[in-house]
């Protein structure tokens, strides 16, 4: 059984940061194409970016570009997501997501057919 096991949820201000990290279980996802998603109370569960096994393909939804950064640690079989300039509409439950097969594009992570975290609170405050 996969296990995504994700820290570093939390409050902060509007304009902080804060780094989120999300740790597979054994070795067997390192090659899979990970990323992260949120949810809004009241809205659809939301993709915000994806990153391949070599982190040389990476995807973000447009809302995040150029404030928030995807990598991973093969060696550690670990995700981050370093979020930056937060602002209050970031607020989310935020969920690891693992591709259950195969794909060199990170754009090919959606929000079926995955290994799932148990999710990490978000909050911004205004």
């Amino acid at each position: 059984q996969v296990q995504l096991v994700e820290s570093g949820g939390g409050l902060v201000q509007a304009g902080g940061s804060l780094r989120l990290s999300c740790a597979a279980s054994g070795r067997t996802l390192s090659m899979n194409v990970m990323g992260w998603f949120r949810q809004a109370p009241g809205k659809e569960r939301e993709f915000v970016a994806a990153i391949n096994w070599s982190g040389g393909s990476t995807s973000y939804t447009h809302s995040v570009k150029g404030r928030f950064t995807i990598a991973r640690d093969n060696a550690k079989n670990t995700i981050y997501l370093q979020m930056s300039s937060l602002k209050p509409e970031d607020t989310a439950v935020y969920y690891c997501a693992a591709k259950k097969t195969f794909s060199p594009i990170a754009d090919t992570l959606r929000v079926g057919d995955n290994y799932w975290g148990q999710g990490t609170q978000v909050t911004v405050s205004s």
